[in-house]
């Protein structure tokens, strides 16, 4: 059963409001309830009793995942720092079988592999989990792969790279397209004011090198309410279904589209989103979102012409707040596909999925 936010202390309860009030989706947001269920630390990374090693193996997998180079070759750095056997981060960069290595690493590295391979956790990975690492802690590192997923969608939609003579360490399909500004090394300006710390310095030194990073992306945005007052929630709407669409979440498709039908978003645009039919013949805006939602998702790649598309149609800060809002309904699918959430009882499903 769900922990009860009346009965969280101080602390973790401005946390759980402060979630809820930046939430861009139909309530409830059960993301944010599951995480009550980990243990009341403020860094799950440095704090996590599990160690430093096995958090840095959570985030890898989930950069793996996502073909995230930048995400990837950061804490690849760290694992290292903190111990991690390089024999272990050598199979979850080449996507090898599982081989020598600990119970607790592997199972870490098929929770990962299953919630964002197939959008499920198996029964048996999910026991295996249960028992290796205790309830507290699985939801602590399903939480950390979350908050990655929506980190890795922020990076990839703007192609953050690493700075020159930076080292990329991740084997990608595809080349990074070549379309970002020399000083940010992504696809947006450098922001003259420096970005807030996310998290304590590491070692004495913050993760993301001066200028780049996830902090200095979402600078550029102005947050969910000037969004809403931008572009209408229907587009809001339309970029959470595009997310659940391409992670199959049942649970966030569902409670979204009901939600979405009520503020106006036509019949024609979700049946095109839930059957993956062609943008062709929707409004300009529509069809740009549902293009750089799928590319950002299914391809882990957004092409400078669908990049561009968005900017021209958009323009830059709504954009970022945009995929904020995208990259929030990732880190919601990969809390949901974690733990199994069902529909409500009588609830009829509305995306077709096995």
């Amino acid at each position: 059963s769900l922990i009860k936010p009346e009965d969280l202390d101080e602390r973790r309860k401005k946390a759980y409001d402060a979630a809820l009030a930046s939430y861009a989706g139909a309530a409830p947001a059960i993301g944010a309830e599951i995480r009550l269920h980990g243990r009341p630390i403020n860094n799950i990374q440095l704090e996590s009793p599990l160690g430093h090693a096995l958090m840095q193996l959570a985030i890898l997998t989930t950069a793996r995942a996502h073909d995230q180079p930048y995400e990837w070759s950061l804490h690849e750095m760290q694992a290292i720092a903190v111990g991690l056997d390089p024999r272990v981060i050598d199979q979850v960069r080449n996507r090898k079988p599982l081989t020598r290595v600990g119970d607790k690493e592997a199972v870490i590295i098929r929770m990962g592999r299953e919630i964002f391979g197939s959008h499920r956790l198996s029964t048996e990975t999910y026991s295996q989990a249960l028992s290796l690492l205790g309830e507290s802690n699985l939801v602590d590192v399903a939480a950390l792969m979350a908050d990655y997923a929506r980190t890795s969608a922020t990076l990839t939609a703007f192609n953050q790279q690493l700075p020159p003579g930076w080292k990329q360490f991740l084997p990608l399909p595809f080349m990074q397209p070549d379309d970002i500004h020399p000083d940010s090394r992504s696809r947006l300006p450098l922001m003259t004011v420096p970005a807030p710390s996310l998290a304590p310095a590491l070692y004495g030194r913050t993760m993301a090198p001066e200028g780049t990073g996830p902090a200095q992306i979402r600078q550029h945005g102005a947050g969910l309410k000037s969004l809403e007052a931008s572009v209408g929630r229907r587009v809001i709407d339309l970029a959470i279904l595009v997310t659940a669409r391409e992670h199959d979440m049942q649970y966030d498709w569902t409670i979204n589209e009901l939600a979405s039908v009520r503020d106006g978003l036509q019949p024609t645009t979700i049946e095109v989103v839930r059957n993956r039919l062609s943008v062709a013949g929707l409004a300009e805006k529509d069809a740009c979102a549902i293009q750089f939602g799928r590319e950002l998702f299914s391809k882990h790649n957004v092409s400078s012409e669908t990049y561009q598309s968005a900017v021209k149609l958009f323009g830059e800060r709504d954009l970022v707040d945009l995929v904020d809002v995208m990259g929030q309904h990732a880190r919601e699918a990969t809390l949901l596909a974690a733990f199994d959430q069902q529909l409500p009882a009588g609830q009829k499903p509305l995306l077709p999925v096995p």
